[in-house]
């Protein structure tokens, strides 16, 4: 077993102030793969000092020395994909070959996309010919991450706080730390100064909320549930720190009669993906009632045809659910979707036929599902579809937005200008359509109780961004 309890503080890796270990579980066998600690207030305090410390000399540090190290962390990120993709697979349960492309492929995604942005980002520009708008980094800045897709938020924290030229304390999930240790084995060895980047562990009741409370903290970024993004925001009140919150979602993907003949089975794809263990997940597909039955036969045989396994394996095959808290919740919903009368097409409760050990959920696909029940309202977080009839597209828009969340929707037509006309009227930070992804860059963030803050390109540089207005001073040139 692993032991990783050290933390990453100022440059160097040191023990906890007192023991307080903590075992990580591979989700696909049970068994602890290695032991963390979790830190204490004086470890926490000593990680903000260290931040606090190291900001006025990396705030100044020219911007092309920060990107530098970006690129070289980039590099290095590179040349260790096959180690992150082992911590990413048995920490939280992503199938090899998933965890080797798509999440260990997101932080070198996001790195680019970054480094392209700040390509565009001026920290001075002039305004009205003769004041000037300073773009200045906001300082110490906590980062809270989920297990989900560990390097996919990290990377969109991280590298645009330091880009920018803030410090940071990195608190990734519990449940998930080893990929986050390896990232700031990988930082360490690009040779960023000591306090610029530092790591400590701990849950979210300790840790997190120490950080989220500190007085020498000014911003926090958090992405996870909404239940937690909401007690974050109550205990950074006092200080009145920024708060950016990336959290839950309940997507709906309105499939209207004219869509193309894949926009089911690319639905329930997506739904299943990552074993249902995504934010923006499209969990409810709306169907318009004359391809309803088709619909449903659709969905039937490809739920049918996606199997589970363990992550250690090849294959196109989807994991475990994280943990067992994760696995008890999925099972509690979709005894729910039963007793309170959805079709079940696909799935169900209990382990697939033949698994006695993991946390494996059967790939479940419910109909006839309708807004009372809790399946429709709650997210579940785990390999579950609802499938809903409409009529109408006035009744589509308003079914996609009957929700307290509102991040990810989608919409499959040939017809462009209903497209497009649905799309605004949707209320949520990001709309996908017929199955085209957002450009690198794109701003990913949604309303409502799926939180206010946006990352990625420009929009995610600029959050950690405070804007100083000076006149007077006039610059040489137009910028």
């Amino acid at each position: 077993m692993l032991d990783k309890r050290q933390f990453y503080i100022d440059g160097s890796w040191v023990a906890p102030a007192q023991a307080n270990d903590f075992e990580v579980i591979d989700p696909s066998t049970e068994e602890a793969i290695a032991v963390i600690s979790l830190g204490s207030e004086q470890d926490t305090n000593a990680a903000v000092a260290a931040a606090r410390s190291a900001f006025p000399a990396w705030a100044e540090t020219p911007l092309e020395q920060r990107l530098d190290l970006i690129r070289k962390l980039s590099q290095i990120y590179v040349s260790r994909r096959q180690e992150m993709a082992e911590a990413i697979s048995s920490e939280m349960g992503a199938p090899i070959d998933l965890a080797r492309s798509a999440q260990w492929g997101a932080g070198t995604y996001h790195m680019a996309g970054f480094l392209e942005a700040m390509s565009q980002f001026k920290e001075e520009k002039s305004y009205a010919g003769k004041d000037r708008i300073r773009m200045e980094p906001v300082g110490v800045c906590a980062l809270i991450t989920p297990w989900n897709w560990p390097m996919n938020q990290v990377v969109l924290k991280v590298v645009p706080a330091l880009a920018t030229g803030c410090t940071v304390v990195l608190k990734p999930s519990e449940v998930a730390p080893l990929s986050s240790l390896l990232l700031a084995e990988m930082i360490d060895e690009a040779g960023f100064p000591k306090g610029v980047f530092n790591l400590l562990n701990g849950d979210g009741a300790g840790v997190g909320t120490q950080l989220s409370s500190h007085p020498d903290v000014n911003m926090v970024s958090f992405t996870g549930s909404t239940r937690a993004g909401i007690a974050i925001s109550k205990a950074a009140a006092d200080t009145l720190k920024r708060v950016s919150l990336e959290l839950g979602g309940k997507g709906a993907n309105i499939i209207f009669a004219d869509a193309d003949e894949a926009a089911v089975k690319r639905g329930v794809l997506h739904c299943m993906n990552n074993s249902g263990q995504s934010c923006n997940a499209p969990t409810r597909m709306l169907v318009e009632r004359s391809r309803y039955d088709s619909a449903l036969e659709q969905a039937k045989a490809i739920g049918l045809e996606v199997q589970t396994g363990p992550a250690s394996e090849n294959g196109r095959h989807i994991g475990p659910v994280v943990s067992k808290v994760q696995y008890d919740r999925v099972q509690n919903l979709i005894e729910k979707g039963i007793a309170e009368g959805a079709t079940l097409l696909v799935g169900g409760a209990d382990r697939p036929d033949g698994v006695e050990k993991g946390y494996f959920v059967r790939p479940t696909i419910f109909a006839d599902v309708t807004p009372e029940m809790t399946i429709y309202r709650e997210e579940i977080f785990g390999p579950v579809l609802s499938i809903i009839p409409f009529d109408t597209e006035e009744e589509a828009i308003e079914m996609a937005n009957d929700t307290v969340y509102g991040l990810t929707n989608y919409i499959q037509t040939e017809d462009d200008e209903k497209r497009l006309r649905v799309a605004r009227r949707l209320r949520s930070g990001m709309v996908e359509t017929n199955g085209v992804g957002r450009s690198q860059g794109a701003p990913f963030g949604g309303y409502k109780h799926s939180g206010n803050g946006r990352e990625g390109g420009i929009w995610g540089i600029e959050e950690f961004c405070e804007v100083k207005s000076i006149s007077g001073v006039p610059m040489s040139e137009p910028a």
